[in-house]
């Protein structure tokens, strides 16, 4: 008998939890993904959207940015993915403490950007450093010889001092992708290019700034887009569950993780969009 209402129970159960697990599936959603720290990856965020792109029940997307910055390539493939998910649900970026250069251009894409008046953004521009260690290496008797298949191959080693052709073939490296970061704000902001050029000289701007030269739409918190979103996914007045997305890490993971460390900087030169402190 026992047996029996123990086996009942457990019916009972697993038909709640499918039935519940069906309600959840089914009912209209609002996700938030999250975009912290300086942006030297990108594939966590792709897929983050990924999923919010296939759910059917996701009816629109907040894009929480607390980002100063960071690599060219990742920033535009993020850039990319909100590009593609704005084209069947809407988009509404919230910034935080600070969304600026390459947090900026992650922002750009969306249908409104929300900033607090407060929020550090801008500073669009891009920089790469070269450190020139030749004369420290002479003075403690260091010699680095580069093999190289070509006279640019080594061209950001730090044993060496650049060129002026070197020079000029960074710059105008610097100078394709800088119009490259302009080409993508004005093709969502209601910002002209010759207009633009006046501010995207490296300055950064407040949330309240930002919003009178056109670069941020207005100025609120988190819930405030969250409640844009509902408004633009015409979710108003209806019961909306608001998860967030993100990929689950282990214990471990959690303990050694790092978004950018000083040996990906010194042995990996790259483009940056990056906030310089």
């Amino acid at each position: 008998m026992k047996k029996k209402i123990i086996i009942g129970i457990l019916i009972f159960l697993g038909i709640f939890w499918f039935l519940s697990y069906l309600n959840y599936k089914s009912s209209p959603k609002i996700a938030v993904i999250e975009v912290k720290g300086v942006i030297s990856g990108y594939m966590d965020t792709v897929s983050n959207i990924d999923k919010a792109q296939k759910d059917s029940s996701i009816k629109a997307v907040v894009l929480l940015v607390d980002s100063p910055g960071g690599a060219v390539g990742a920033a535009q493939e993020i850039y990319t993915a909100i590009e593609k998910l704005r084209k069947t649900k809407p988009v509404v970026v919230s910034m935080g403490n600070v969304a600026a250069s390459g947090g900026y251009y992650i922002s750009a894409p969306a249908n409104v950007i929300y900033a607090n008046p407060g929020t550090i953004t801008g500073s669009i521009g891009v920089i790469i450093q070269h450190v020139d260690a030749s004369k420290v290496l002479d003075k403690i008797g260091i010699k680095i010889e580069n093999i190289k298949s070509g006279q640019n191959k080594d061209i950001l080693y730090p044993n060496h001092s650049l060129t002026p052709e070197q020079k000029r073939l960074l710059e105008a490296t610097i100078l394709d992708v800088y119009d490259q970061f302009l080409d993508a704000i004005v093709k969502y902001r209601p910002i002209k290019k010759e207009e633009l050029k006046k501010y995207a000289d490296g300055r950064i701007f407040s949330g309240k700034q930002a919003q009178k030269i056109g670069l941020v739409d207005k100025l609120g918190n988190i819930q405030d887009a969250i409640n844009e979103a509902k408004k633009l996914s015409k979710m108003e007045g209806k019961k909306v569950q608001v998860i967030y997305i993100r990929k689950e890490k282990s214990f471990l993971q959690k303990l050694t993780d790092s978004k950018i460390s000083i040996s990906d900087i010194l042995t990996v030169p790259q483009f940056m969009y990056l906030m310089k402190f």
